[in-house]
């Protein structure tokens, strides 16, 4: 396959400017956050502003044999974006309008490279809110966050990103157009193909445009910090929290590894010698401060050494900033934990039924111990979503290894918890083989079978999920 045809073709359809074959700016399309994922040299990468567009870039790429790479804002940290070597990757980033905001159905209707907190702050001007905020939501994409199905910190109350995508423009590796789902409050015709397509990490086909549910803006909340003497005893507070049916908008949990590291980036007051922090809000309106009453008396009960209420909005939003600095200062904690700045970190994301947290939780600090390595733990405690952050030495092989052995335990601890290989992050490179281990063979095949209908080329994103 030589490369010019394609790129004249790319070009007429596009134009030079957003055909992009600078090495030097191509390397910077190569991957995702995910550390240790292979990554691809791509051929081309494109930068589409229209649906017509992607299916132009689409088209040429199958009349030539060359795979595809969709890519948003290349956050994600499960290696889905990584482009493979002679790929030609669509970049959706300038497809960033909001279409459409309608304050009656409470729908907005976005193209995929509009950045998450771009649509909050917008629908917030109508009184509204879109739930789903995960950790990068201050870069990431609409579309990435479709495509991977993410999660976010409201997730315990509010739920993730399928459950407010209601309907779907995707390009399909045919060419054609494909719109699924609606615009009502209620539909059931057919299949549900808008689901098929959330969190298939552009395996499927190139989504290009999203209608998304919103919901009425939340009272102001109320947020208070529980400090406690391990992580097992915080899980244990997560579960009594759940038994009293008590549901917060938010409850995160941060271990030793993450409070030091945070303290280290951003020097805010943390609790550095608590083995584990819980951080709880609640946005009941007249109920708040009871439903938080509540949820500080569980969090005596299991054990909490300190229960303090944040005394106004400032310092509630300065505890939430805190959480959101977990990856940056990890990152930086790992490039100063081992020499010439090789440390790296693969970032897990097991989700466990709530009542078993606190045995995950004890069973990571025994991974730890075992493999030898720095394990912080870190994540959505309230839906038992947890991210352990494995910090390895990318020079030391021996190391490296020990991460993976580290990292296949608490996969195999997850699963026989009654959990799943991801709760939020999405499989993309890292956890193909989990999710075959996860579902079975039966469940395979019918992932391969639907690749099969939908791309029977293998043009999309291969290699990624199965």
């Amino acid at each position: 396959m030589a490369a010019t045809p394609i790129l004249a073709d790319l070009r007429a359809a596009l134009g030079d400017a957003a055909v992009i074959i600078d090495p030097d700016l191509i390397r910077g399309y190569r991957r995702d956050e995910a550390d240790l994922c292979a990554a691809g040299t791509p051929l081309v990468v494109t930068r589409p502003r229209s649906t017509a567009e992607v299916v132009a870039v689409v088209r040429a790429a199958a009349r030539y044999g060359v795979p595809v790479v969709p890519q948003g804002a290349r956050t994600g940290l499960a290696g889905a974006a990584n482009a493979v070597d002679g790929a030609v990757v669509i970049s959706l980033t300038a497809m960033d309008r909001i279409l459409e905001i309608d304050p009656v159905s409470r729908i907005a209707v976005v193209q995929p490279g509009v950045v998450n907190a771009a649509l909050a702050a917008e629908v917030a001007k109508q009184g509204l809110r879109y739930p789903p905020d995960p950790g990068s939501w201050e870069s990431s994409t609409i579309g990435g966050n479709v495509a991977t199905n993410a999660g976010g910190m409201c997730c315990v109350k509010y739920g993730v990103t399928t459950e407010y995508v209601l309907g779907l423009e995707v390009v399909l590796a045919s060419g054609e157009v494909l719109r699924t789902g609606r615009r009502t409050a209620k539909g059931v015709a057919g299949y549900d193909l808008t689901r098929l397509f959330v969190g298939s990490e552009g395996t499927l086909g190139v989504i290009t445009e999203i209608t998304v549910a919103l919901r009425p803006a939340p009272e102001e909340s109320l947020t208070l910090v529980a400090v406690f003497p391990s992580t097992a005893t915080a899980g244990s507070a997560v579960a009594g929290i759940a038994a009293r049916g008590l549901t917060p908008s938010l409850l995160e949990l941060l271990d030793r590894t993450h409070l030091r590291a945070i303290e280290a980036y951003q020097p805010m007051g943390l609790r550095t010698d608590a083995a584990a922090l819980l951080l709880a809000a609640a946005d009941t309106g007249s109920r708040a401060a009871d439903d938080l009453a509540l949820i500080a008396a569980a969090c005596e009960a299991a054990g909490a050494d300190e229960v303090y209420a944040a005394t106004d909005a400032v310092e509630a939003a300065a505890l939430l900033q805190a959480r959101r600095l977990a990856h940056p200062a990890m990152e930086r904690f790992a490039a100063q934990t081992y020499p010439d700045g090789n440390g790296g970190l693969v970032i897990d994301d097991v989700a466990v039924p709530r009542g078993a947290l606190a045995a995950l939780l004890d069973g990571v600090a025994r991974v730890a111990e075992r493999c030898e390595i720095p394990i912080g733990v870190v994540g959505h405690a309230g839906d038992g979503n947890m991210h352990p952050n494995i910090v390895v030495d990318r020079a030391d092989p021996a190391n490296l290894d020990r991460g993976r052995r580290a990292f296949d335990e608490i996969m195999e601890l997850g699963l026989s918890l009654g959990g799943t290989c991801t709760g939020e992050h999405g499989v993309g490179l890292l956890k193909r083989e989990w999710l075959a281990r996860e579902i079975g063979p039966v469940g395979v095949r019918v992932h391969q079978a639907i690749k099969a209908a939908l791309d029977p080329t293998n043009l999309f994103n291969p290699g990624k999920v199965l």
